[in-house]
């Protein structure tokens, strides 16, 4: 039985795997992340490894005193990935798209996939079907829009995700919501029907904090699935350790 570990930029999520089982998930914070999942640990007696990926500001030797009878699995760039990594400055490519599209490639085989994650920034990443990690874009996502609109002028108030009646916002708050909701959902239409338009045989997947808010509003077919990084990071170690 394995605990999977996303450490995030503003929260940590965790889900307890047997096999491909997803038993249990965890949202934690940042300030009671070793309670909250020595809990988990010990109400999983049968949890014998942490597999974790940090983007965040936990690394592997935070982990390694929760129970020193668990083994410590970091996925990290120097890590067995099945797809081939063509992105220019691969150095620089972070750890949690790079477990996003092993998932996309471990799942969907033989397709060409768009991995999009809704969390803090809306990540995008394309991976063909010959399994050639290409790129993608990386974008503020729903919560950093309305705090920048908030942050960077004198009068606008600090708004809660909320879905505009309308495209023509008929106030203030109204067109705010409208920028930014009906603005991403714009964007995540136009970056898909600009790879559609040069690609086929596609699977389109949605994840992330707001990929359920955001799936119902898009024109596209997608599959839309909130733990997928979760699922992907269990199916990453899965791969490295079935030789």
């Amino acid at each position: 039985m394995l605990l999977v570990i996303d450490v995030g930029n503003t929260q940590i999520k965790a889900a307890v795997f047997e096999q491909n089982t997803l038993l249990k998930k965890e949202i934690i914070a940042y300030e009671d992340w070793q309670i909250s999942l020595k809990k988990v640990i010990k109400k999983f007696s049968e949890i014998s490894i942490l597999v974790v990926a940090s983007v965040g500001k936990l690394e592997k030797n935070d982990f390694l005193t929760l129970d020193s009878g668990l083994n410590v699995y970091f996925v990290t760039r120097e890590s067995k990935f099945p797809f081939n990594n063509l992105y220019a400055s691969p150095s620089t490519l972070g750890i949690d798209r790079m477990i996003l599209a092993s998932g996309a490639v471990l799942q969907y085989p033989n397709k060409n996939r768009i991995v999009i994650d809704a969390g803090t920034c809306i990540t995008y990443d394309f991976i063909d079907s010959n399994d050639n990690y290409l790129g993608g874009a990386i974008s503020p996502g729903i919560r950093l829009r309305y705090e920048s609109l908030h942050n960077y002028t004198a009068k606008l108030p600090l708004l809660k995700r909320e879905s505009p009646s309308e495209v023509i916002g008929n106030s203030t708050l109204q067109s705010i919501h409208s920028g930014v909701i009906n603005g991403i959902s714009f964007e995540l239409d136009g970056f898909i029907n600009s790879v559609l338009d040069k690609n086929d045989n596609f699977i389109i997947i949605l994840t992330g904090g707001d990929s359920d808010f955001l799936a119902e509003r898009l024109k596209n077919t997608i599959f839309a699935n909130p733990n997928f990084l979760l699922e992907s990071l269990n199916q990453t170690f899965q791969y490295n350790n079935n030789d």
